[in-house]
């Protein structure tokens, strides 16, 4: 999941510098989403790996 954020901030960096701001602009959305996303099931498995492993 966090490669196709990569891969998504990527897109958008090469079409924000060729002037394609409206898609840059989509592309950056789709790659914060993608991060957040990202984050949070890396919180949860890391919160809930912990404990399993304590049990």
């Amino acid at each position: 999941m966090l490669s196709w954020g990569l891969t998504f901030l990527v897109l958008a960096l090469i079409a924000g510098l060729l002037g394609f701001t409206g898609i840059a602009g989509a592309l950056a959305g789709v790659a914060k989403i993608l991060f957040v996303v990202f984050l949070v099931v890396f919180l949860v498995s890391l919160v809930f790996g912990r404990s399993a492993k304590a049990v």
